[in-house]
Order: C-alpha cells, then structure tokens, then sequence
C-alpha cells in the first residue's frame, strides 16, 4: 500500500497494526507494569476482561508476571525493555518497529531480548529492527538491510 494515497479515516488501524519498541523505554513512571503494558488497550476501549487476559498473557511471555504491580523505577535495564515489548505486542500489531531495543543493555539481556523478538516472529509478526550493534546482528543469521554512506544494500 501506498502511505501517500492512505485515507485519514484509515491512520488510527494502521496505527494498530503496528507496535513501537524504544531504546529508551518510555514506561510511565507514576503506573506499574501491568497498567503500562495496557494503556494501548485502555486507548483504543477494550474491555476490561480483554485487557486483563493479554496483559496477564503476554507478561508471562516475557517473564514478568511476578513484576506485574511494580513500578518503573524497580526493575532492571532488561525488565524495563521486556516491558516495553509486552506493551508493543499487548494490541497484537503486524509489525513490530524496535528501535535500538538492545541499545541500553548488557550483553547477555541484549541476547535474551533479541531471543525473545525471534520467537515473536516466528509466531508471525513482522520484527524490524535498528541496531547499531553489529556483532549482535551478524550472529542472527538473519537478513538484514544497512544504510552506509547513503546507499541501501540488503544482506
């Protein structure tokens, strides 16, 4: 589809369809996870039934139910960025865009994190990821496109 010819009406379903990811977090810091991780669905007026059983769902997913009434400020670099995932996923997008997801964190989270973005496309949805980390990215074995110097080149 073309972004140009997309009529207004349409922009709020495409926005649904997709699920943003930041480096730099971008939680609520006066909400606890579990009310991060569902605010999408608050927006877009699910019920409340729903958005208990795909918040519960997907904070098991990422390994954080046991975090689901802590705050921001009380979890680590990595539960912060899983909690940040679980709230990109939590309207079940098409696409996932993750900017930098791995940027603020250690090695061995950055891998769990890139594990976790694995199994989310393997279930179907489309991962598009920037990344600067390209050791990180080569080990994947997975296609990539890099913008050096001005030119797009696949690999």
């Amino acid at each position: 589809f073309s972004l140009k010819k997309i009529r207004k009406r349409k922009i709020p379903r495409l926005r649904r369809d997709i699920g943003m990811i930041s480096q730099n977090f971008n939680l609520l810091n006066d909400r606890n996870l579990f009310e991060n991780v569902a605010l999408p669905l608050h927006i877009v007026g699910c019920e409340k039934k729903e958005i208990r059983d795909r918040v519960i769902a997907l904070l098991i997913e990422v390994g954080l139910e046991d975090k689901a009434y802590e705050y921001p400020w009380e979890l680590s670099g990595g539960e912060q960025q899983r909690a940040c995932i679980a709230r990109g996923l939590v309207k079940d997008p098409e696409i996932i865009l993750a900017d930098e997801p791995t940027g603020n964190l250690d090695p061995s989270t950055a891998l769990q994190i890139i594990r976790l973005l694995e199994r989310i496309n393997r279930k179907g949805t489309a991962v598009l990821m920037a990344s600067h980390n390209y050791r990180l990215i080569n080990e994947l074995g997975h296609r990539f496109i890099e913008i050096k110097n001005g030119i797009i080149q696949s690999r």
